[in-house]
């Protein structure tokens, strides 16, 4: 049974930092694309950071370029999203999701396993 499980989400002032991280279990780690999402309250599931099982450069949303860094530990079957200068609009619950052998990096629907989500929120 797979299961990723997020942590590290939280309240933080505008300008802060949070990293989350992520553990998976129940599958070969190495060969899972690993991808970050948020949902907003009352909006659709928006792509934020992701990498390939195969490696190559991090894809990031306009949104959070430059701001959040997306990282894996394959030993330890843990990927990051860290997050800095955070803004008030990043506020969300924030998804871990993997896809085996996957290559539709931005596409929420192409992830197979998915988190529980973790709250970040950011106040003004």
């Amino acid at each position: 049974q797979v299961q990723l499980v997020e942590s590290g989400g939280g309240l933080v002032q505008a300008g802060g930092s949070l990293r989350l991280s992520c553990v998976a279990s129940g599958l070969t780690f190495s060969t899972a694309t690993m991808g970050w999402f948020r949902q907003a309250p009352g909006k659709e599931y928006e792509f934020v950071a992701a990498l390939l099982w195969s490696g190559g450069a991090p894809r990031y949303a306009d949104s959070v370029m430059g701001r959040f860094t997306i990282s894996r530990d394959n030993a330890r079957n843990t990927v990051y999203l860290q997050m800095n200068s955070l803004k008030p609009e990043d506020t969300a619950v924030y998804y871990c999701a993997a896809d085996v052998w996957g290559s539709a990096i931005t596409d929420y629907e192409k992830y197979t396993y998915w988190g529980q989500g973790t709250q970040v929120t950011v106040s003004s």
